[in-house]
This record gives C-alpha cells, structure tokens and sequence, in this order.
C-alpha cells in the first residue's frame, strides 16, 4: 500500500495535480513517521491505522471548521478525505455492523452500559475495517433500549 502511495505520488507530480499532490505528501510523511517511530517497515494494516487516524483528525477538524461557519476549508477537508479513502479498505457496511452487534449480545449478553467494553472489544476483534465511532453509537443505542 505504502508503495501505491509513492507511485500516486509520482503520477500527481507529473500531471500537476498540485492539491492531491500535496495530499499524498502528508500521507507520505505521516506514514514515514511512524515508520519512524516504530522503528520498522509499516505493514498494510499500519499504514491502514494511519490513514484511519488521518481521516479521524480531518472529520474532527470539519465540525470545527463548520462551527466557526468556514466552508471553503470543510470542502477541502473533505476533498482529502475522498483521496485518503481511496486508499482505505472499503468499511463495513450498517448490515455487516448490526449482525455482527446482534452476535456479540447473544454471546455476551450484556445488562447494562457496563457491559459495553467488552462489546465493542469483541465487535473490533470481528469487524476490522469499521468505523468504530458507528459502532459504539449503535452499541450505547441497544444497550439503552
């Protein structure tokens, strides 16, 4: 994947493609980083977490940007947000997330919102390319209905 990204690179700078251009280059760095950091080659599932933790910091950074009512710079987040996807897995889909929830509480069966660290340990064990924000919501939603 780590090599993908490289080659996008190299395409972006060919074509003049300055905004995924510069896009690609923080995706580069970030993963360098941790590469770095880690002090090892980043496998597919590192530069994954990466670039889940890259579109975290960018929704994050949209709900400010919306508050103080700048909208050219929320599309451009989100603009970053469609290239970094497109690196991404494709993430699990509402359904795969409920029947994977309706397995947890039938093996767990849990009683009350005490019982939600092990739900959610069990449902990110099982489903590895959910947003697990969507799933803690789903998750508080059944344990309090």
């Amino acid at each position: 994947m780590f090599e993908q990204i490289n080659n996008d690179l190299k395409d972006s700078l060919k074509s003049g493609d300055k905004f995924k251009l510069s896009v690609l280059r923080m995706m580069k760095s970030a993963l360098q980083l941790e590469a770095i950091n880690n002090k090892c080659e980043l496998t597919d599932e590192a530069v994954t977490s990466v670039l889940k933790r890259q579109v975290k910091q960018r929704n994050d950074s949209i709900k400010e940007y919306e508050s103080l009512n700048k909208m050219e710079t929320v599309e451009s987040l989100k603009e970053e947000i469609a290239i970094i996807n497109a690196y991404l897995p494709e993430e699990a889909s509402e359904e795969e997330i409920s029947k994977t929830i309706d397995a947890a509480f039938a093996e767990l069966n849990p009683t009350s919102m005490k019982d939600m660290g092990r739900i959610m340990k069990y449902v990110s064990e099982k489903l590895k390319n959910a947003d697990m924000s969507k799933v803690s919501n789903m998750v508080k939603e059944r344990l309090q209905g």
